[in-house]
């Protein structure tokens, strides 16, 4: 291994520790102090998968829940959500346009709004999959164990139960309300922190993009 790769392995390790560090900070705080009762623990491994992909990602995802199930002496299914993220986020995410000098005017309008709608497209895709991915498992997990805590989405399931939906449809759609507000700040918020997170891995090697003409 060279010394540069050694040096790029190192300091995207030690991003990925800090992102671990940050989710917790930030859903503690959102969830403690601010009273917002959203899922907000994945808007820096979201970062981390933007800006260094699966391997980082999926590395950051499982050792933000693992943290808090070693204190609460439990395994949390839940993690497989931030992991699927972290796949749909590496699947479909968009880099940065790399725009001449030259470039006019309208060009730069495009290429920016281009980036905007597949950022919003992956916001979609990631809040529909984690409603689908968090009913389904919250399904399993309680076929035979009692849910003993109370989370956002349950404010939405007594007006659900009115309708007689099966129970899985229920712990999903209840889901719905919550990930298009959660997963708006986590895929915006972390694509700009990884932006950041490259400029500060100078090293880093970019993907290829296609530059305007």
């Amino acid at each position: 291994m060279s010394g540069r790769s050694f040096r790029i392995i190192i300091k995207i390790a030690f991003f990925c520790v800090l992102a671990i560090i940050m989710n917790l900070l930030l859903s503690s705080f959102v969830m403690n102090f601010l009273r917002f009762p959203l899922f907000l623990d994945t808007v820096f491994t979201a970062a981390i998968a933007f800006a260094f992909g699966v391997i980082p990602g999926i590395f950051t995802a499982v050792l933000t829940w693992f943290l808090p199930c070693v204190f609460y002496s439990g395994f949390n299914f839940f993690v497989l959500c931030s992991i699927a993220e972290v796949l749909l986020i590496c699947a479909v995410k968009p880099f940065a346009p790399d725009i001449p000098a030259f470039a006019s005017k309208e060009k730069i309008i495009v290429s920016y709004t281009a980036l905007v709608s597949k950022l919003f497209l992956l916001y979609i895709l990631c809040a529909i999959a984690i409603s689908v991915l968090g009913g389904v498992i919250e399904y399993i997990t309680h076929l035979s164990v009692e849910k003993h805590y109370f989370s956002i989405d349950d404010l939405f399931k007594p007006g659900l139960n009115m309708y007689n939906l099966p129970i899985l449809a229920i712990n999903i759609i209840s889901r719905v309300p919550v990930n298009i507000v959660d997963r708006f700040i986590v895929i915006f918020g972390g694509y700009f922190i990884s932006l950041g997170l490259l400029k500060l891995t100078v090293d880093y090697p970019r993907p290829r993009r296609r530059q305007l003409s």
